[in-house]
């Protein structure tokens, strides 16, 4: 007796070592993928499924770090595997469908989401995938639908907690960026902030909202806010330099986008910007530069050739601007091409 109750003892050590070595190797994975060392998450999660071929959180783990390599059949593989062990798991059926949509495979993907939601109505973002998908295949009602299906949900969710600053936020980013509902937006995003998240991404969101509705004015004060947030922001240096060109203030507009150029010297954006208000002033030279720096950072750059060209024009050199236009042509730039027909032989 003693001694079949040793084995039993010995047997129980040996299935919980195992067990343990299960999770062990699952939390080596998480961790891997964590920071982004996906080859290593999936050496991990192989160990644990070669110690146990039914795991479902390692088949669905190893598929998504297999798609996160672009590895989309394996991905396909392992997901579609832990489905099969655990088909009530609405993650599973986002996963997959996100590779099916990197596979453009539109129809798969939205059947997987709509099955994801039948198991879980209250998750947004399988609304929102499936909406991106349905804009893939041209349904574009389909489309709408979800994404105010997605806003009932944030709504539900404001109605339970009216101080869910997540839910607000979300809410906004959904109307301002799909639905183009951009006084929606503002109203939501201003309600974040008075519900204490001073965060610059809620100024720069709601800063581009009134953009949108030709509120330059508003639009540069939340730009301003941002970067009082964040000194170092080249992105909302720059959109307020556009606010500030939209308003004819082209001196300063250069301010900002040399400003936004000291931060990220390679924002070949900034420089087309900051040559478009150098022309405005007449400073032509100062414009060739500029986007002669654009050209420099993309050689492909059509409008900064277009732009170029023109400035040469007025400086009364039109064989260079037929040169910065052909170049633009030859890049697709239409109205380069009418205007070597119009002015260069």
């Amino acid at each position: 007796m003693k001694k079949l109750l040793y084995i039993f003892l010995i047997l129980a050590s040996f299935g919980i070592s195992a067990q343990t070595t299960v999770e062990e190797y699952l939390n080596r994975g998480f961790s891997s993928l964590f920071t982004k060392d996906f080859n290593g998450a999936i050496a991990e999660y192989s160990k644990a499924i070669a110690l146990d071929p039914n795991n479902t959180e390692a088949y669905s783990s190893r598929g998504y770090a297999k798609g996160a390599l672009k590895d989309y059949n394996g991905a396909m593989a392992d997901l579609t595997k832990a489905i099969d062990f655990n088909p009530n798991d609405d993650y599973g059926y986002s996963l997959r469908a996100k590779v099916k949509e990197a596979l453009k495979d539109y129809n798969g993907a939205m059947a997987d989401y709509t099955k994801a939601i039948a198991l879980d109505p209250n998750n947004a973002e399988d609304y929102l995938s499936r909406a991106k998908a349905k804009e893939a295949l041209k349904d574009y009602n389909g489309a709408m639908a979800d994404y105010n299906k997605a806003i009932a949900v944030y709504t539900k969710a404001i109605e339970l907690d009216p101080n869910n600053k997540e839910a607000y936020f979300n809410s906004a980013k959904v109307k301002s960026d799909d639905l183009k509902d951009f006084n929606g937006a503002i109203a939501d995003y201003t309600k974040v902030i008075k519900l204490g998240y001073n965060d610059k991404g809620v100024y720069l969101n709601r800063a581009k909202a009134k953009y949108n509705l030709g509120d330059y004015y508003g639009a540069i004060a939340d730009y301003t806010r941002a970067i009082e947030i964040d000194p170092n922001d080249a992105l909302a240096y720059k959109n307020r330099g556009i606010a500030k060109y939209d308003l004819k203030d082209y001196k300063g507009a250069i301010a900002d986008y040399t400003k936004a150029i000291e931060i990220d010297p390679n924002n070949d954006y900034a420089y087309i910007n900051r040559g478009l208000s150098k022309y405005n002033l007449g400073d032509y030279y100062g414009a060739i530069a500029d986007y002669t720096k654009a050209i420099v950072i993309d050689p492909n750059y059509a409008y900064a050739y277009s732009n170029r060209g023109i400035s040469k024009e007025n400086l009364g050199d039109l064989s260079g601007a037929c040169a910065d236009w052909r170049k633009a042509a030859n890049l697709g730039d239409t109205d380069s091409a009418e205007r070597i027909e119009n002015q260069c032989n």
